[in-house]
């Protein structure tokens, strides 16, 4: 389903709430040239970190860098592009994408590099940048139980990005730690419906 030069979007937070099972399988892959939507990239041996550091991805659409010094130097180097964006701007861009959006308007970044070579739009006297929805070819959600149908649970703050990012993908392929039969999951647990969901692989 992942195939090199496309553009993924990858739940978690610092590695919580990311499938490692199948970031290995990628790094295992070596699919390359790949265009990464995520909170940040993790650290050098977690998570998205391992893609960074294998050098698999071209370009990271993330809120922040800190954790991983690879991607810092790969960035400076001129050898990835990472496109820096406030968390919740990065949030509701991809809500947008799901939700079928044309963007947000949002006043965070006024009057700051954010701002550069955007769109502004004033209303009612306060001006707001135009961000433009973000969606992927494929998410890659982590959860902590899913049934046959594709309904997930989230534990806790593992839920993070994973049901926004679930809407905004044309394939959704969720990593399960515990994957049950259909009718096992409450109906009003369901974090994310298995409507939105194309794949469930067992982690």
């Amino acid at each position: 389903m992942i195939c090199d030069g496309m553009t993924l979007m990858i739940g978690g937070f610092l590695g919580v709430g990311t499938p490692e099972a199948l970031i290995d399988a990628m790094v295992a892959r070596g699919v390359k040239r790949l265009t990464l939507i995520a909170n940040d990239t993790a650290f050098p041996d977690k998570g998205i970190g391992k893609l960074v550091v294998n050098r698999q991805v071209k370009k990271a659409v993330v809120s922040h860098i800190g954790t991983n010094p690879e991607t810092g130097r790969q960035m400076n180097a001129g050898e990835m592009a990472v496109d820096l964006v406030p968390q919740g701007t990065l949030a509701e861009r991809i809500r947008a994408g799901g939700a079928g959006l044309g963007g947000i308007l949002t006043p965070t970044g006024i009057g700051t590099v954010v701002a550069e070579g955007k769109q502004v739009i004033t209303v009612d006297g306060r001006e707001f940048l135009l961000e433009k929805p973000l969606r992927a070819d494929v998410a890659l959600l982590k959860a902590r139980t899913a049934d046959k149908a594709g309904n997930l649970v989230f534990r806790r703050s593992a839920r993070n990005f994973n049901p926004l990012m679930g809407m905004a993908a044309d394939i959704v392929i969720a990593e399960a730690e515990n994957i049950v039969e259909v009718g096992a999951i409450d109906p009003d647990a369901v974090m994310l419906p298995g409507i939105l969901v194309n794949y469930v692989v067992k982690g």
